[in-house]
């Protein structure tokens, strides 16, 4: 037990040190993107905007922006360390350690996770010089942006194990996850949609993130909270069942 606790904590900071090391291409980019979409979104858009759901437009769109940095960076933290790994061939020295698979894929859960917990907070910090940031519930923003983070974490490692070439790994966040967020309620409450888009609206799992989230920042979601945690945990649950196997079988990993 206390080998593979040290195994993970030495896959966990192996993961950490390198997305430090390369902090300008990691962290400082999405600094940079979320201050856009303050500025553009929030003060010029949101000023013609007015009131969304009993709120100025900023503090609306807030929770939405720093939730977009946590998806992202929690999915490309794992899908390019796994992918390095697997491409560079020393993924299968980790898989062939006397090192239980589930510890591998907690250590790599782990750097994604930390990664995208640390942006999410640079950007918080970002949007107080836009909007006054009151927190609702301090628990459920912390539960649903460590959940969050987890899923996509383990959504980067699925993603890296499929991908033949560096170009795989980005088709994904392209078509898919791009998509889904701006969909996911991030500018807008579905409430403002016609009633056969809501319903469309609430296949995307992005949707009960956001709302769940903001529910943490304002107290308002256009989706039931039990229902969102509930989505997000069966997600979770199907996600790193899926990893997990995959590590088990080698299934695109070992040649």
């Amino acid at each position: 037990m206390r080998d593979n606790l040290i195994a993970l904590q030495s896959i966990l900071n192996k993961e950490i040190t390198r997305y430090f090391r390369i902090w300008i291409q990691t962290l400082l980019p999405p600094a940079i993107t979320m201050s856009l979409y303050f500025v553009i979104f929030g003060n010029l858009i949101g000023s013609r905007v007015g009131e969304m759901a009993g709120v100025s437009y900023m503090a609306y769109i807030t929770p939405g922006i720093i939730m977009m940095s946590v998806i992202t960076n929690s999915y490309s933290n794992v899908v390019s360390s796994f992918f390095s790994a697997k491409f560079q061939r020393h993924i299968e020295e980790l898989l062939v350690a006397p090192v239980p698979n589930i510890y591998i894929l907690l250590g790599y859960i782990g750097g994604g996770v930390s990664r995208g917990l640390l942006t999410g907070i640079i950007v918080t910090f970002i949007s107080m010089f836009f909007v006054d940031i009151q927190i609702h519930n301090l628990a459920v923003v912390f539960i649903v942006i460590l959940m969050t983070s987890t899923l996509f974490a383990l959504g980067g490692l699925v993603n890296a194990v499929y991908a033949k070439k560096f170009d795989d790994i980005s088709i994904v966040p392209t078509f898919i996850l791009t998509p889904l967020t701006y969909l996911g309620g991030v500018f807008y409450t579905i409430t403002l949609l016609p009633e056969f888009w809501q319903g469309v609206s609430k296949i995307n799992p992005i949707l009960y993130m956001v709302n769940a989230f903001r529910y943490g920042f304002l107290g308002y979601s256009d989706i039931s909270l039990t229902v969102a945690f509930a989505i997000i945990g069966l997600f979770i649950i199907a996600m790193f069942s899926f990893a997990l196997y995959l590590l088990n079988t080698g299934k695109g990993l070992k040649s």
